[in-house]
């Protein structure tokens, strides 16, 4: 496999097609959270894309050392992103049931653990990537990889600063509208992979 224009072309589409369920949650994370500074904008942003970067390669490297074990879990991933999606998007809809409002208080931003549960939901349909990668060699592999992260780190600072925009106009109900996304976005995950 050599590096050409269409290896480019194919790691940054894999890139846009992977990054769809973050670039969403990336919008309700700027609804709940209007006033996220810059620098939280490219915290959040990056781990989805390290996520994004990491999945791929594990799944590369469990296809190419123990494609048994890995094929008897793909079955599970799309019903393990719905339920942490239900999980975060349920608490997010309570909270905007009870009537907290999204900068009400500390605990209503976006912690590290719902971030990286978030980041595990939105990028475990990229372990499939692995299968087709996986007659590449270990610097493509990587290369691909990386371009998967790169291409979803700008999607989701676009899909953030959307969720900002609008978060603004909408603060009152942004978590109630938020938990309803998350839970669709889970939905719509376990039914493209079932249909």
């Amino acid at each position: 496999m050599e590096f050409n224009a269409f290896f480019f072309l194919n790691s940054f589409l894999f890139g846009v097609g992977l990054a769809m369920d973050a670039f969403s949650v990336s919008i309700v994370n700027g609804l709940t959270e209007p006033h996220m500074p810059r620098g939280r904008v490219c915290f959040i942003a990056g781990s989805y894309g390290l996520f994004q970067v990491g999945m791929p390669l594990l799944s590369w490297f469990c296809v190419r050392r123990v494609a048994a074990v890995f094929t008897a879990i793909q079955p599970f991933i799309p019903w393990i992103a719905l339920l942490l999606l239900l999980f975060i998007g349920g608490r997010m809809l309570l909270q905007g049931l009870r009537g907290e409002a999204p900068d009400a208080s500390a605990a209503a931003r976006l912690g590290l653990g719902t971030l990286l549960l978030q980041d595990l939901a939105t990028s475990i349909d990229a372990l499939s990537v692995g299968f087709t990668i996986a007659d590449l060699h270990w610097q493509a592999a990587v290369t691909e990889a990386c371009i998967i992260g790169v291409t979803t780190f700008l999607i989701c600072c676009c899909g953030l600063a959307i969720g900002k925009r609008f978060g603004l106009k909408f603060a009152r109900r942004a978590p109630v509208l938020g938990g309803i996304l998350l839970i669709a976005i889970g939905l719509e995950i376990l039914l493209s992979h079932l249909l």
